[in-house]
């Protein structure tokens, strides 16, 4: 049986450093190519230019994966917040994830809005596409609820011993990927800029799709390996 306290024993400290360079190397490149490909135009919603709203949804998208890297590497190495919280640890923390995750969806809605019809081209085919990516968001979340548990998509595993020994999901849209929520989910962003025939809102669902890769790579695969290398 796998144990927490054992593993922060036993893992050289320095490991909370461990991929966090690349991270912020990565996000810098990402952010770049990002702000140079979207537009300004005319549109607005809100009270905010389509280029406002594009540049609020990166910041915003940057914070939040970069929070998620900062806490899960002190609770992993460090039991923070563990130590600050005890058993109401893994709900308060989702009572900060959570809210910046919708954000982030909320996010892209509005610059989809605010630059409709920018992406030209053929609606049509748009709409077909933008329609047949939306039900990877459901059907995936719908495997997070039943299957996952949204407990263990918050990282429970660098929390409690009973989410580290609990075994693999293989069920729902898990069967298809081990990674399905970073795998289909973003997937599904994309059909949002698709429909709403935006081109700044494809162009961040890509940035995110992106960057949650960046995420699994610096973060969340090293994170891994410890935890569950015995």
């Amino acid at each position: 049986m796998r144990n927490l306290a054992e593993i922060r024993a036993t893992t050289p400290k320095t490991e909370v450093f461990r991929g966090q360079f690349q991270h912020t190397m990565i996000a810098a490149l990402l952010t770049a190519g990002t702000c140079s490909l979207i537009k300004g135009g005319e549109g607005s919603f809100l009270g905010g230019s389509a280029l406002c709203w594009s540049y609020i949804t990166i910041a915003v998208g940057i914070f939040h994966q970069s929070m998620v890297a900062v806490v899960f590497r002190l609770q992993l190495h460090f039991d923070i917040m563990v130590k600050l919280f005890g058993d109401k640890a893994l709900k308060i923390w989702g009572a900060i994830f959570l809210p910046f995750l919708g954000a982030r969806l909320l996010l892209l809605i509005i610059v989809g809005i605010a630059d409709y019809g920018s992406l030209g081209g053929d609606r049509t085919m748009q709409l077909i596409a933008g329609a047949a990516l939306m039900p990877l968001i459901g059907y995936t979340m719908h495997s997070v609820l039943k299957y996952f548990t949204i407990n263990r998509a918050l990282g429970g595993d660098h929390f409690y011993d009973e989410y580290l020994n609990m075994p693999m999901v293989k069920q729902g849209a898990f069967k298809y990927s081990s990674n399905a929520m970073y795998t289909f989910v973003f997937t599904g962003l994309w059909g949002i800029g698709l429909l709403l025939g935006s081109w700044n809102a494809l162009v961040l669902a890509l940035f995110y799709h992106a960057y949650i890769w960046v995420h699994m790579y610096c973060t969340e695969d090293p994170d891994m390996r410890i935890l569950y290398k015995s």
